[in-house]
């Protein structure tokens, strides 16, 4: 297995995991801000009024789009399983 081979996984499986990421937390990153500007307007300062929205919004995210992400990762496994006669010969 040359360097560029081992490159080019590592490379897939960051975009992969990156991806993910982004998907989940982007959601719960954008709910967080309006509440937080919620916050600031009212002088409300209560710990679950910010963490309960982020972790519904988080938990729906995951509901929806759980399918594609691991569609995502059925890919990219068989992807590289596909290849691995290739790596080794």
């Amino acid at each position: 297995m040359t360097p560029e081979v081992v490159m080019d996984l590592f490379a897939n499986g960051f975009y992969l995991a990156v991806l993910v990421i982004s998907v989940i937390v982007g959601p719960a990153l954008a709910v967080g801000l309006l509440v937080s500007m919620f916050q600031a307007a009212t002088q409300i300062n209560e710990q679950t009024l910010s963490f309960l929205p982020r972790l519904l919004v988080t938990l729906a995210t995951i509901m929806i789009a759980g399918g594609w992400l691991l569609m995502k990762f059925m890919d990219l496994f068989e992807r590289t399983f596909q290849q691995i006669p290739l790596l080794i010969g």
